[in-house]
């Protein structure tokens, strides 16, 4: 079962012969999925902020003898400093990016308990290890997606279900052209903002044919590979500019703690 599916791992699955439930908020644009797959796509709306939607879907998954494997790909973008946040907007994107992903998790886990087999996939991004300027927002639910996964993978491990987190690089998809951003601008912002603190950043109105090196069916292969593996990687990431963005940032945090290594180990008790 994956979740705002469209290419990538959806079509990987569907072309390894395997039964795919595929979800979106408009189901039209799974329509070239069925066309391709008619006997094994199934596909459902499910808008992962409308309760309405949500407690249908969720009727339907109880209804099902088992899910093997569950990715919650879909994801939600919100652009805004901090002091520009909107509740109503901070709630949809954690609705959408860590809500909505832990609840079909429960959903899930039950049957795969009996079963004891399965895998949850949760799609998070680089953002949860460094996030970019305007998106902070976006970054907490991906962070907390990630701590989540990873609590539950060493809950579940001993049971033969696996947990495996993918960070991506930049993919040519359309969530940038899905990005949403503040319509209650602070001016001060202006310029500072998503001035490209670093190389994958999040920009607005990036056009169709961006050059970004992630070719997103190769992606949904490597994903649909190394989950069928017992040694399989419990935090994936994909391409050589997330690998590069992630340990430049894993170094500065290593040499932040050693820079004040001294102050951490001085006696603060009473």
């Amino acid at each position: 079962m994956i979740t705002g599916a469209s290419t990538g791992i959806a079509l990987a699955a569907l072309k390894h012969g395997e039964k795919v439930i595929v979800t979106s908020r408009k189901t039209e644009k799974l329509q070239s999925l069925v066309d391709q797959y008619p006997d094994r796509c199934i596909p459902k709306q499910l808008d992962l902020t409308d309760t309405d939607s949500m407690k249908k879907f969720m009727t339907y998954v109880q209804d099902l003898d088992h899910i093997d494997i569950l990715v919650n790909n879909a994801g939600y973008g919100y652009l805004a400093a901090v002091e520009e946040g909107k509740y109503h907007e901070i709630r949809k994107v954690f609705d959408t990016n860590l809500f909505g992903p832990v609840d079909l998790t429960q959903a899930v886990l039950p049957k795969m308990w009996t079963l004891k087999k399965g895998a949850i996939i949760n799609i998070s991004s680089v953002d949860a290890v460094r996030g970019s300027t305007g998106s902070s927002f976006y970054a907490a639910t991906k962070a907390a997606l990630e701590s989540i996964s990873d609590a539950l993978e060493r809950e579940i491990a001993p049971f033969n279900i696996k947990v495996m987190i993918v960070e991506p690089g930049g993919f040519q998809t359309d969530f940038y052209a899905s990005l949403e951003e503040t319509k209650d601008k602070v001016k001060d912002y202006d310029q500072q903002k998503y001035s490209g603190d670093n190389e994958l950043d999040c920009k607005k109105n990036i056009p169709a044919d961006l050059n970004v090196p992630g070719d997103p069916m190769k992606a949904g292969e490597v994903i649909y590979e190394e989950i069928q593996k017992d040694d399989y990687p419990k935090q994936l990431l994909l391409g050589s500019d997330a690998l590069n963005f992630i340990q430049k940032e894993l170094q500065r945090r290593l040499n932040e703690t050693k820079k004040w290594a001294d102050t951490s180990k001085k006696q603060i008790n009473n």
